[in-house]
């Protein structure tokens, strides 16, 4: 019998200390507000949303990302304050730039010529770019309870993002899989 595809995406993941402060405010919204689904992955701004592909196929996938990254430059993201997909959705809002619209455009376009792989965006909502606390399992009024904490708390950090991820799940949480520099 063949084996089912292993699940996958695509995300910038920040260097220390940020991914710990995130993982903090990650590991708050657990204890606080019992929604533990963001523990699952590490701190992260998604580029390309979870997809299935063949585990034996997944030098593919590496090819493609190779490609894609090979001569793109290296760019700064600016970290502020909280935002919310009301009422579920509880993140760390970043600074619109230029280069991840960039990146995530040319991604959305390699994953479906190369890879035939469609579901870029949530929804089709489009890129929102942000750094994910609290999600689905964020019960509505713990959600009002929390937003209040958050909504007016300040937050300000910035990096580089110079390298790309592919993370793969390993059957209870995501992994970072492997890496795909950017030129600095």
């Amino acid at each position: 019998m063949k084996e089912p595809k292993q699940l996958y995406f695509i995300a910038i993941v920040p260097p220390e200390p940020i991914y710990s402060q995130i993982a903090e405010f990650k590991a708050h919204m657990a204890e606080q507000y019992n929604s533990k689904a963001a523990l699952k992955s590490p701190p992260h701004i998604t580029l390309h949303m979870p997809f299935r592909w063949d585990e034996e196929k997944e030098e593919k996938i590496f090819r493609t990302l190779e490609n894609l990254t090979d001569n793109r430059q290296a760019f700064d993201l600016s970290l502020e304050n909280f935002g919310a997909f009301k009422p579920r959705v509880i993140y760390v809002d970043l600074h619109r730039q230029p280069a991840l619209e960039d990146l995530h455009d040319d991604l959305k376009k390699v994953m479906k010529i190369s890879l035939n792989i469609f579901n870029a965006d949530y929804k089709d909502r489009g890129f929102n770019p942000h750094m994910t606390l609290a999600f689905r399992d964020l019960k509505k009024p713990a959600f009002f309870e929390a937003w209040k904490e958050f909504e007016s708390k300040e937050f300000n950090a910035s990096f580089t993002a110079d390298k790309i991820i592919l993370l793969k799940h390993n059957g209870k949480n995501w992994d970072v899989y492997r890496e795909f520099p950017l030129k600095k």
